[in-house]
């Protein structure tokens, strides 16, 4: 291999971030005529999420405008996946990585951002992920030399970076078909962003945000709007409807998926299956078509500690 070019060998990290496939859900709507319902499989970005998307973009516009610079750590606060993104990234990248996560998240996401090298500050799991928000904030307000403090709830770079390529693989898988769009609502930025860029490709497509039914919930990552600390990058007159998912349904969906698709997908993957298989069966009482394209956020492997699974 003396004097060949090596740098077009392989891909980095960074490069396997985004063009994930869009897989078909049959069997759930095989009892529903003149409707398709797709997921966007998110698991297949190098983290395993579709926060890879957002965090990459956070990491690579603070790296261009000088705010994450050699020695300074990434602080965020999170609720899992987007800090296995930024541990990924960090460790990928050479930079150390802080986050604060309520304490009962999975064990499986502890382990991996333990795997990766992470810093983890844990908070009170009764305080949920405005807890990881608060105690962030302390941190990076008590050393601002040492953080740089991503802040993914108000960073635009969230929400762009699905603007920038969620939406437009989504257009173009579907073939610009899509009558529908359908995803929860976590720091919003899957749902602002991918939003955004199809109103602009089609403005008729029905744009279907959902949040969980109560404060107390399963759906980890989601937020009770009413009750949560609002992330400042979510705009609630984005959405054509706004509807509920209860963890009890989620749990339901994810284990039917399960041995129905041969998919094991997460908790909050299957609340939005569940809360599009629900806009499928309107569309077809009403007597009409529909494409129908949800989020499937990541994989079953970081959930399978949860009891559901044999209940």
């Amino acid at each position: 291999m003396s004097g060949a070019n090596t740098s077009t060998l392989g891909t980095s990290v960074l490069d396997r971030v985004g063009n994930t496939p869009l897989v078909r859900l049959d069997r759930l709507t095989a009892r529903l005529p003149g409707v398709v319902l797709l997921g966007k499989a998110e698991w297949a970005n190098p983290g395993g999420s579709v926060k890879d998307r957002p965090a990459s973009n956070i990491v690579l516009s603070a790296q261009r405008e000088g705010k994450l610079t050699a020695g300074k750590h990434l602080l965020d606060a999170t609720s899992g996946n987007t800090g296995i993104a930024y541990a990924m990234l960090g460790a990928a990248m050479g930079f150390p990585v802080t986050l604060c996560l309520p304490s009962n998240a999975s064990p499986e996401r502890k382990k991996i951002l333990a795997a990766y090298g992470a810093n983890i500050v844990l908070t009170d799991p009764a305080d949920g992920s405005d807890g990881a928000i608060r105690k962030a904030r302390e941190l990076a307000a008590a050393e601002p030399d040492k953080y740089f403090y991503a802040d993914q709830y108000s960073n635009n770079n969230n929400w762009q970076a699905h603007y920038k390529t969620t939406a437009n693989e989504i257009w173009q898988q579907t073939e610009g078909r899509l009558t529908h769009f359908v995803a929860g609502l976590g720091t919003s930025g899957t749902f602002m962003g991918t939003t955004r860029r199809l109103r602009e490709l089609n403005p008729k497509i029905q744009c279907i945000s959902m949040q969980p039914d109560s404060p107390f919930n399963g759906l980890e990552g989601l937020k009770h709007m009413p009750t949560a600390i609002v992330p400042p990058i979510y705009d609630p007159k984005l959405a054509d409807r706004l509807v509920e998912a209860s963890t009890e349904e989620a749990y339901v969906m994810a284990k039917r998926i399960a041995r129905e698709e041969g998919i094991l997908m997460g908790i909050s993957s299957a609340a939005n299956v569940a809360t599009a298989l629900h806009i499928a069966e309107e569309e077809v009482a009403a007597g009409r078509e529909a494409i129908i394209v949800t989020i499937l956020c990541d994989s079953a492997d970081k959930y399978l500690s949860e009891r559901f699974w044999q209940e």
